[in-house]
This record gives C-alpha cells, structure tokens and sequence, in this order.
C-alpha cells in the first residue's frame, strides 16, 4: 500500500482496494506518505553528513526511489547500505531494482528477530559493529504489537550500535483523529494491523540515545515551516548513540 501511495508501480490489486478505501475516508494519507518518506531521506542525508558510512533500513518495503543508497551515495559513495524485509516477495524486487550495486544488499529477515538479523549482518560481514551505522524503521513499529516487544527489538540493535550511530523511527500516533483510527481498526487480525502509540511510548524507543531536535514531533516538523498538519499523524524522532 504504502508503494501505491507513493505513486510506484510495484503493488497488488489488493493492495490498491485497501489503499483506495483509505483514501476515501482519509485523502490527506497520501500526502502524509510522502512527508513520511521524505523524513526517512532527511533522517539519511543528516546520517551522511555526519560521516556515517554504513545504513540498515529495517522493513524497507519494495524500493521505491529515491532509496536510501541513492541518498547516501550522493555524500559518500562508498556508502553500504542492507535492506532488510520479511517479505519474500520484498527480497525479490529488491534484488530485482537495486541490479545489486556493490555495497548494496537486500536481506530476507524478520524485526520481530532482531538476533537472526544481527547474525545474518556479521556471518556475511555487510557491517562493520566497530563504526557507526545508521538504523531506520519507518513506519514498522506499529505493526509489531506489545506482546511482540518492539523496546526489545530497539534494545538489541543498541546494542550492537558504536558510538555516534544513528536511529530513525517513524510511528504512527494515537493522537490521531478518531475517524482515522476508526478506519485502521478495519486491519484488525490481519497482516497490517497497527498499533498506534502516543508521543511518549514512542519517545521511549530511544532510550539510550540523544534525542536530536526538534525531537518526536508530526514528520512534517522535521521538513520546514509551513507544512499542513494530517488527521492521520505520523511521529518522527531521531537519536544519536553517544
């Protein structure tokens, strides 16, 4: 869906039904798709800036340009970046687009495993552990539900993380209008089902980084003055690991 309301071509029927019904009880989704995906290319370019050479995108979904190693790459071009999905269907299109540019990787893993991920990082030595990587979730954690433990899912990946690494998360707010929350109650028992929390349980996914200003606020705050707020809020936050 998340494909569809980007404009790509790279999406099912079903895909486009769910995503149609959505849109017609909520039209500004569209627009917030692009604010979220625009937030997730800042979160990059800052990372890059920062001298940050080594980008893991958890639950990356089918790519859709410009992608994160094409951001990376315009400050350093030696960037290496592992795409990660659970989707096999995923894995494929990546494997697919990204033609597996050198330093570029599309892995087939779970977030709700974090230690199949991390084995899979160091037995194929994609990243190196001892310098910092840039870690993005977007809009993933509010599929993974509290009994799912996404604070442990964040915590094993902190783990790992040297100093000055970077983690970027957007979520889907509680804060939301009621008729929007109405609507996601619709995936309810199915694979996209959400779990939306406020402002302060996802400020406490960062625990044991630096929050960076202007700190968990709506994505679009993170973009520039001026921009319209959504009913349907997206919560975006990035940390720095001192």
């Amino acid at each position: 869906m998340y494909d569809y309301l980007l404009g790509g071509k790279d999406n099912l029927e079903i895909d486009r039904d769910m995503g149609d019904r959505m849109l017609s009880r909520a039209p500004e989704i569209k627009t917030l798709a692009w604010f979220t995906r625009s937030f997730m290319l800042k979160a990059v370019e800052m990372a890059a800036e920062a001298g940050i050479r080594q980008f893991l995108d958890l639950g990356s979904g089918i790519p859709n340009s410009p992608n994160v190693h094409e951001v990376a790459r315009e400050i350093e071009p030696s960037a290496r970046v592992v795409y990660v999905d659970y989707d096999p269907v995923v894995r494929a299109h990546c494997d697919a687009l990204l033609a597996k540019p050198r330093g570029v990787t599309a892995l087939l893993g779970d977030v709700r495993r974090p230690l199949d991920i991390l084995d899979q990082l160091k037995s194929q030595r994609l990243m190196d552990f001892g310098e910092p990587v840039a870690v993005t979730l977007v809009s993933v954690l509010h599929y993974v539900m509290d009994d799912e433990h996404p604070a442990e899912i964040i915590a094993a990946f902190r783990d790992q993380l040297a100093p000055g690494s970077y983690l970027a998360i957007t979520h889907g707010s509680s804060d939301s209008a009621p008729e929007i929350l109405q609507v996601l109650a619709g995936t309810h028992d199915t694979s996209a089902q959400v779990s939306f929390r406020s402002a302060a349980q996802t400020e406490a996914f960062f625990a044991g980084f630096e929050l960076l200003e202007p700190g968990v606020v709506p994505v679009q705050q993170w973009l520039r003055p001026g921009l319209p707020e959504t009913r349907m809020v997206m919560l975006g936050g990035i940390g720095r690991k001192p």
